[in-house]
């Protein structure tokens, strides 16, 4: 998928919702439009006309997706950022207007589960809010189990025990309470899936208890959209458009790309979709992988990288692009 049509959106609400994080509300710049309808786990890619560069971040749709009159967002306020949620938190207010993409759902519940347990962590709360809203109504089994650092940081969590009751189980990190995942998981229903949104760490540690736990590959759902961080500039040498391009160090590869005309594919744009994966064809320096689609042995092998997150140290680094 190359850069899919972009819709103007106007922002109609902007609340502080915990520590660092906001929501947005979203409608149509074309008064009285509806937005397209989604399902539950879609996200859109947000573009942000930053004075000196286009920045395009995908945030979980949180809304319910049976109304399409707006879009619901929520941005966590990322220190050292590359300017994503900075410009979102500094200069997004009520009357602003945005480009975000058609939503994408990467992330859906599964049709035929026969339970659905839900584990967030921080701001991973955002795309179970729009799963929850279509699970419950059509009377599907869920929890959520949700570990934030404190009530302050936690977002939406006073809603959602108002909402859906006993469903929702909250561990407080200062509290000392931690998700006890593996009991969790060994009282379920055979059929049932869990899915995992968060951090790094978190995501693999509900993998890894799951998978320890005796649970299929194919019941086991996650979704993290990454960053690529700040860094040095370096070079890249396009083999086929016999190219080279500078990615800046507040830039990602597939950013640089774009910025040089050349057309690249892309789905999720945070190293979660596998759709910009590019053979290497050769290199001298190091990689900095940021994804968490390639494995061990990929990133260890210098053939592949994801130009949407992942960095380079060094020289030479020549794609097939």
């Amino acid at each position: 998928m190359t850069a899919s049509p972009l819709r103007r959106v106007r922002v109609a609400e902007v609340e502080p919702v915990a520590n660092r994080i906001k929501r947005f509300r979203l409608v149509s710049a074309d008064s009285g439009a509806p937005l397209s309808e989604f399902s539950g786990g879609s996200h859109v890619t947000v573009c942000m006309h930053a004075p000196d560069r286009l920045i395009r971040n995908p945030y979980s749709l949180m809304s319910c997706p049976s109304d399409p009159s707006s879009y619901e967002i929520s941005v966590l306020k990322v220190p050292d950022s590359r300017g994503g949620s900075e410009f979102m938190h500094d200069h997004v207010r009520v009357g602003s207007e945005l480009e975000i993409s058609e939503p994408l759902n990467l992330f859906p519940p599964a049709k035929r589960a026969r339970k659905h347990i839900l584990v967030a962590g921080g701001i991973g709360i955002t795309p179970f809010m729009s799963m929850m809203s279509e699970l419950d109504a059509v009377g599907a089994d869920f929890e959520l189990h949700y570990g934030v650092r404190s009530l302050e940081d936690g977002a939406f969590c006073k809603l959602l025990e108002a909402r859906y009751g006993p469903r929702i189980r909250l561990y407080f990190q200062d509290k000392g309470q931690l998700v006890p995942l593996e009991q969790v998981l060994s009282n379920q229903p055979l059929g049932a899936h869990m899915y995992v949104c968060g951090p790094k760490p978190m995501i693999e540690w509900a993998i890894r208890t799951a998978t320890l736990a005796g649970w299929p590959d194919e019941s086991i759902h996650s979704e993290q959209f990454s960053a690529p961080p700040v860094g040095k500039p370096f070079i890249v040498k396009l083999a086929r458009s016999a190219r080279e391009i500078t990615v800046g160090g507040h830039q990602s590869i597939l950013e640089a790309l774009e910025q040089n005309g050349i057309d690249a594919p892309f789905l999720c744009r945070g190293g979660a979709c596998g759709q910009c994966e590019t053979d290497v064809i050769g290199y001298d320096g190091r990689f900095l992988h940021n994804d968490h689609w390639l494995d061990d042995t990929q990133k260890a092998s210098g053939t592949k990288i994801m130009p949407c997150v992942s960095r380079f140290e060094g020289p030479t680094l020549v794609l097939d692009r």
